[in-house]
């Protein structure tokens, strides 16, 4: 087996450099515009921001993986600028996201179906503690578990399925075919998984509405940070094997590169399962840092962050692999795909631990307007590593790289 990513020699890694470093201002930009406690909409509260950067991203990935751009053209035109295809694509996703979060989930589903979806609603509804910020917060959390179940499906459904069983049909058959299976298991995921924590956040507790977080028994907390920080690490899986193991071992079940049946459940069982180590090795590594989490700690004692952090520590790998993939053409690039898939792997590793310490570190202070510390209950570094995700893919998928384009070459690896 032969890697066809771009050479080493006719890469820039500079222009890669620049690329980032560009990226990274425009997430500064923007997180002080919107999240900054001293910028302008401090929208960073921190479940409504968090909520917002989760389904924005939900909404780019609907247009380049669900929908595979339809209706538009799924690849760049020869009479079509990038900065044209970017802008238009991009401005899709931004009214995507108003449309979900405020027509669709404030204006329809809460308003006419479950009640914490809107924060209005709850307010209606009179119970302990209904006033807007509460009210908004829980409801920003709860659209903020679904749209994690949808990302973790959609995500990994593009990766193992592909386009089965649609290969055949057309593309909005596909789009749309895709878009409603996804859903479908997207809302027994969010029912089973998220649901259960959510209606115990009111008092009293919705009981006849939601049984008892099934998992308090053996984690020792009711929250949903336990199933959010189990999907983050099974997703970072998935995307390992898309970005940086260029589809192995998955791969191997592939019929002509297609994805099909086998190759879908192979992908979501295996993942599933690494995630579960990964899980467990990171919570292993908190108790050694930390010592053991108990019932009622506060902070880093907490067992709610430890499965937080875990969540936390996936996202980071996440970002590390798309900076490696988007600006760095997937270093190294050898003969052999299997030391490819090492390095890279080991690469993505220490980029996650550089970026936990930079979002720890007193720089984040002045960045992000950050309290200093670990384990604020306001803060979660996973709404600046989205908001990072979602400008690295709208740059290096909507925008094709534009103004600092890459050179291009046969990339077959993610």
């Amino acid at each position: 087996m032969k890697t066809t990513t771009l050479t080493e020699n006719r890469f820039n890694y500079l222009l890669g450099l620049v690329n980032i470093v560009a990226v990274f201002c425009t997430v500064w930009l923007l997180w002080y515009v919107f999240m900054h406690p001293d910028g302008i909409l401090r929208l960073y509260t921190p479940m409504y921001g968090f909520a917002l950067v989760v389904v924005f991203l939900s909404a780019i990935m609907l247009i380049k993986d669900i929908f595979n751009y339809y209706p538009f053209a799924e690849t760049l035109s020869h009479n079509q600028s990038a900065l044209t295809r970017g802008v238009l694509l991009t401005m899709t996703a931004i009214l995507l996201l108003l449309f979900i979060f405020y027509v669709l989930f404030w204006g329809f589903i809460g308003k006419f179906g479950i009640t914490y979806f809107s924060p209005y609603s709850i307010i209606a509804a009179g119970s302990q503690g209904a006033e807007i910020w509460n009210a908004r917060e829980i409801s920003s959390r709860a659209i903020l578990y679904f749209f994690t179940a949808f990302l973790w499906i959609s995500i990994t459904w593009n990766i193992g399925f592909g386009r089965w069983p649609w290969h055949n049909s057309n593309r909005d058959v596909l789009a749309w075919s895709r878009l409603f299976t996804i859903l479908f298991f997207v809302v027994i995921t969010y029912a089973v998984l998220f649901h259960p924590n959510v209606c115990y956040l009111f008092y009293p507790a919705q009981v006849n509405a939601g049984v008892e977080s099934w998992w308090i028994s053996f984690t020792d907390t009711g929250s949903a940070f336990v199933t959010l920080g189990l999907l983050m690490c099974a997703l970072f899986w998935a995307i390992a094997s898309d970005l940086l193991w260029e589809g192995y071992p998955f791969k191997f079940l592939a019929k002509k590169e297609e994805g099909n049946l086998l190759t879908g459940v192979a992908t979501f069982i295996v993942t599933a399962i690494l995630g579960i180590i990964l899980l467990w090795g990171l919570l292993k590594g908190m108790n050694y840092f930390w010592d053991e989490a108990f019932t009622g700690g506060q902070y880093t004692d907490g067992p709610d962050f430890r499965f937080l952090h875990a969540a936390e520590i996936s996202g980071f790998l996440i970002l590390s692999a798309f900076v490696l993939k988007s600006y760095f053409n997937n270093f190294p690039n050898t003969p052999s795909i299997w030391l490819n898939a090492v390095i890279r792997t080991l690469i993505v590793f220490c980029g996650s631990i550089l970026l936990h310490l930079f979002y720890y570190s007193n720089a984040t202070t002045f960045f992000l307007g950050k309290v200093p510390g670990i384990a604020q209950p306001d803060d979660t570094p996973l709404v600046w590593t989205i908001l990072f995700l979602c400008i690295i893919v709208v740059h290096s998928d909507f925008f094709s790289g534009w103004p600092l384009k890459k050179n291009q070459g046969t990339e077959s690896n993610g």
